[in-house]
């Protein structure tokens, strides 16, 4: 189960608005609900295809 899930249907509820407003802040979600994967980048293949953001080593040589 996603946590953003697990989090709306299990334990204390202590926020100013209701579950139902959080699963569905919009009318319209009610019917196209989508639940986007949390905390991973391109769901499993960025998982399994890491993209490096580092400079060049050329960058980090001593001149």
């Amino acid at each position: 189960m996603c946590w953003v899930t697990q989090h709306l249907v299990t334990g204390e509820w202590n926020h100013p608005y209701s579950r139902e407003q959080a699963a569905y802040p919009a009318p319209w979600t009610r019917q196209n609900k989508f639940w986007p994967s949390v905390g991973r980048i391109d769901a499993a293949f960025g998982d399994r295809n890491f993209v490096c953001s580092c400079l060049p080593m050329e960058a980090y040589s001593q001149q």
